[in-house]
């Protein structure tokens, strides 16, 4: 377990480099509507990749607080495209192989995935599939002694830069959830091609994409997790994606209101900064107190990871109620900027567009309620 100074050194490294390396070029990105692969190896080589993957796998083998940190201080600067690509990356991606692979898969993709020599992606959503993941129809059918694959996915995150894919499949169509099967899919294999970078209405850096798989043969020994349990191993998964998008929105929230207390302190109107108007008081002291009760929840939820006791429920709540807050901090602040917010050249504009996509991905809003009702309801 690390102590605090070294997460903070950490910390401090991570705002160099995404000072120098990111924040000048990130506008342009965000015309590009991708990152650029480069960058992956460069995150690699300072070591900001994977951080808590063991050290027989080339990562730090640190604790899961030292892996947010990336994806927190990215959100917090406002770089909302990049704190996605990263939480699948190194949040979601190399966590499912580290805990569902065998020795082989892990010695494959692990270390490549530290030194960003590999990037990763997962596809689960498809066009007729999002929530509802027994409604998928890419099918993994036994060919011999391995599958053949065929089937699309759609909205997926690094899908035009991806080099492994850690794909939900069915292998038995008939059986429900108990015939959803994952497979580790190399983006390099015949059969396997991307659709279109798809255009977004925010996180606009972020390279989403349609894959297709036709005719794509894989060997038994991809079967990442057994054959049939895919469902059970998403399930199983899916807190730490959304204790990481929470992280991710709290940093969001306290940039947001850094940057917004700079411009009120700084705009003028009626003769003295708006930050001295009782509205403009009373809206960052709210938003900073609702951030402040959030970030001890998810503080809590952190040492529950940790130690291995997160539940669904509580990582639900987590994701559901910093996520919500990330849209109406972002609105509220926009309004305390005016008519300046509206305009580019400000960054809580863009910190507007991203926001939205917080309360869809990772399991939407209404998902994370339906999953709390269950705990206290009963379904």
């Amino acid at each position: 377990m690390l102590d605090q100074n070294e997460i903070d050194l950490f910390r401090d490294n991570v705002r160099k480099f995404l000072e120098k390396e990111v924040q000048p070029h990130y506008d342009q990105w965000e015309k590009d509507e991708k990152l650029p692969r480069e960058l992956w190896n460069r995150m690699g080589e300072n070591g900001l990749l994977c951080v808590d993957v063991p050290e027989q796998y080339g990562g730090f083998g640190a604790d899961f607080r030292l892996s947010a940190v990336m994806v927190e201080e990215a959100s917090r600067m406002g770089f909302g495209a990049l704190a996605s690509n990263l939480s699948v990356h190194s949040d979601i991606v190399a966590p499912y192989i580290l805990h569902l692979g065998t020795e082989e898969q892990k010695q494959t993709w692990l270390p490549k995935m530290v030194t960003g020599e590999a990037v990763g992606s997962i596809g689960m959503t498809e066009p007729g599939a999002g929530s509802d993941l027994q409604a998928m129809k890419t099918r993994a059918e036994k060919d011999g002694d391995g599958y053949v694959i065929n089937g699309q996915k759609t909205f997926i995150t690094n899908g035009q830069h991806c080099d492994v894919i850690v794909l939900a499949t069915k292998t038995d169509p008939n059986a429900g959830a108990k015939g959803i099967t994952l497979f580790t899919v190399d983006a390099s294999l015949p059969g396997f091609s991307r659709g279109r970078n798809l255009e977004k209405m925010g996180h606009h850096a972020a390279d989403t994409s349609e894959l297709f798989f036709e005719g794509l043969q894989v060997g038994a020994d991809q079967i990442l997790g057994g054959e049939g349990k895919g469902f059970f191993n998403l399930m199983n998964e899916l807190p730490r994606e959304r204790l990481i998008l929470a992280l991710g929105a709290v940093a969001a929230c306290e940039g947001m209101i850094d940057r917004t207390v700079a411009y009120t302190q700084e705009r003028q109107a009626f003769g003295q900064s708006i930050s001295k108007f009782q509205n403009t008081r009373f809206v960052l002291a709210d938003l900073h107190a609702q951030v402040q009760v959030n970030k001890a929840f998810c503080a809590q939820c952190t040492d529950q990871y940790d130690r291995g006791e997160l539940s669904t429920t509580n990582a639900s709540i987590a994701k559901l109620t910093t996520t919500e807050l990330q849209g109406k901090v972002a609105d509220q602040c926009l309004q305390l900027f005016g008519g300046y917010g509206y305009m580019k050249e400000y960054p809580i504009s863009r910190d507007f567009v991203d926001a939205r996509i917080q309360r869809i991905y990772g399991g939407t809003s209404e998902i994370m309620k339906e999953i709390i009702a269950r705990d206290i309801l009963g379904r």
